[in-house]
């Protein structure tokens, strides 16, 4: 019995070891809160069965009574979970499993009840929520396409009205175009009355002037001039040269610092060769290389700048120069073709044109009495026509090259040309004879121009080189300004002849202190600067170039 039970024993062990084999391999896994040993199974229906077959029943009725025996005094006691070495009933055992496995189920039920009740709370939020977007996503879709529709009506609406907005603007360049005019005519008529009184005047002075021509027999202009008619009689000009002449009516001056971009039109698709402002309305006329010219009104604090007034078309080249008439009612261009025009604004047309020049014209100047008109030109000449008898009265040859710029002083009849042999004169329009030669530049001339006080010359030339000029020393220079490398194309004197403008193939607009030669810069074009002038307070400066856009350069405090 005593074998009998050791081998039990030890078919229960390996039994044991077998099953604790199988659960590491993962055929069965344990529970997370209990850890239950593995009981082989029916080990007592074994050895019950064993012992039946062997015949041995007085050891199977032994054994049922000590088994039993042993299972009522376990219920009496404490109840053991590990393994001692007793066999406990397997249903007793597993119904204690899986009681303490149902209670682990209901407990993990009862928290999955919990989160079911919550996901569903949410499930329902998260469907309130999704109606509310999706009414509020049609609600605006359907305003969205309301507004389609009603930007739809408002763009045919102003479709609409684009034929009449375009008659209205027509009618209202026209309206300005004629009020312009009529500003520039007012002008003209205005003065009417001091033209007649000045041609009075002249004609009296003529027929004196013949009469001490008659007693002398022979004036020194008839010895070199042919009369004609029709010829005007010079205006008798006593302008004296005073430093000081200018700078009472401009007692401000502007610091070369001061000047900023203020505004910028494109007034041209060509470059712009030369620009002019009117003697006494903020127009400027503009001379392109499209052929035309165009007059720019230029409205205070750039409001509605660029508004063009007038144009005009007529020259078969390229156009190198334009000057308003004393009275601002007429222009006069020069172009490539090498004529000279005169344009009448009321009459919106060329009234006069000026045959002569068998090159190109570079420029022209009025004289102040308004009567007479000097050209130059790249055949070497500079003329003065008579715009009454509309012939040329005298030709001036001096220079050795073209002559590429000429320039009255105002109030006198005195003429400044220069010219590409490096060189500058003075005339004597009267008489036709030079009065002084400029010599200094190293390199062919592009401009010059007086001072308005009439005691200083400004020449720039090819190499960008600045020269001032006293008119009663022309043997020397008595400052120079460089800027180069790149050529000076014009200069202008502001209205108090304290400051000068520059305009450069590089693209700058150079101030010069004309009084301390100091220099400052202003960048704003794309191309190089062809011209540039002053307003007629010296608040501003104009320019332009081949960009084909005109700049206007105000002082700081005229910004504020």
């Amino acid at each position: 019995m005593k074998e009998g039970a050791d081998e039990e024993n030890q078919e229960v062990s390996s039994e044991e070891e077998a099953a604790l084999s199988a659960a590491s391999r993962g055929t069965r896994a344990p529970s997370k809160l209990h850890t239950v040993p593995k009981i082989p199974e029916a080990v007592d229906d074994f050895l019950r069965n064993f012992l039946r077959r062997a015949g041995l029943s007085r050891t199977l009725n032994l054994f049922e009574a000590e088994w039993y025996g042993l299972a009522q005094k376990l219920r009496t006691e404490a109840p053991r979970t590990a393994w001692t070495g007793v066999f406990m009933p397997d249903a007793l055992t597993h119904g204690q499993l899986l009681r303490s496995e149902l209670e682990t189920v209901r407990v993990e039920t009862d928290l999955l009840q919990r989160d079911v009740l919550v996901a569903v709370e949410s499930l329902v939020r998260t469907q309130r929520e999704r109606d509310f977007h999706r009414l509020q996503y049609r609600r605006v879709a359907e305003e969205k396409n309301r507004l389609i529709e009603d930007f739809k009506q408002l763009k045919e609406h102003l479709e609409s009205y684009e034929p009449a907005r375009r008659q209205l603007e027509d009618k209202y360049q026209a309206a300005l175009s004629r009020k312009t005019l009529i500003s520039l005519e007012k002008d003209r008529v205005q003065n009417t009355t001091d033209a007649r009184l000045n041609e009075e005047k002249a004609l009296i002075k003529r027929e004196s002037s013949i009469k001490r021509s008659d007693s002398a027999g022979k004036s020194p202009a008839n010895s070199t001039v042919t009369r004609h008619p029709e010829d005007t009689q010079f205006p008798v000009c006593s302008r004296l040269l005073d430093p000081q002449r200018a700078q009472g009516a401009f007692e401000k001056r502007k610091s070369p610092n001061s000047f900023s971009l203020s505004y910028s039109f494109r007034a041209h698709k060509l470059p712009i060769s030369c620009i002019d402002l009117h003697p006494r309305k903020l127009i400027l006329a503009t001379a392109s290389d499209d052929r035309s010219w165009r007059l720019w009104e230029l409205l205070p604090n750039g409001e509605k700048v660029g508004q063009m007034v007038l144009t005009g078309e007529g020259h078969s080249d390229w156009l190198s120069g334009c000057s308003f008439h004393p009275d601002g009612a007429k222009l006069a261009t020069t172009s490539g073709d090498s004529m000279v025009r005169l344009w009448d604004f009321s009459r919106g047309c060329c009234v006069l044109s000026l045959p002569g020049h068998c090159q190109p014209t570079w420029g022209c100047s009025f004289h102040s009495c308004g009567h007479f008109l000097a050209s130059c030109s790249a055949d070497r000449t500079a003329k003065l026509w008579d715009l009454n008898s509309q012939r040329c009265r005298l030709k001036l040859r001096r220079h050795a090259a073209s002559v590429n710029s000429v320039c009255f002083l105002p109030s006198s009849d005195l003429l400044l040309t220069c010219s590409a042999d490096k060189t500058l004169a003075t005339w004597d329009a009267r008489l036709g004879v030079c009065t002084a030669d400029f010599h200094g530049h190293q390199h062919p001339c592009n401009h010059a121009a007086f001072s308005p006080a009439g005691d200083v010359v400004a020449s720039c030339d090819t190499r960008g080189v600045v020269n001032l000029w006293d008119i009663r020393k022309p043997a020397l220079a008595t400052a120079t300004v460089d800027g180069g490398p790149m050529a000076a194309n014009q200069v202008a004197f502001s209205p108090s002849g304290k400051t000068l403008a520059v305009a450069s193939t590089d693209g700058l607009v150079r101030v010069v202190e004309v009084d301390t030669g100091v220099a400052s810069s202003l960048s704003g074009h794309g191309d190089g600067v062809q011209s540039v002038t002053f307003d007629h307070e010296g608040e501003t400066v104009m320019s332009a170039g081949s960009d084909g856009v005109i700049i206007v350069w105000a002082g700081r405090e005229n910004l504020k």
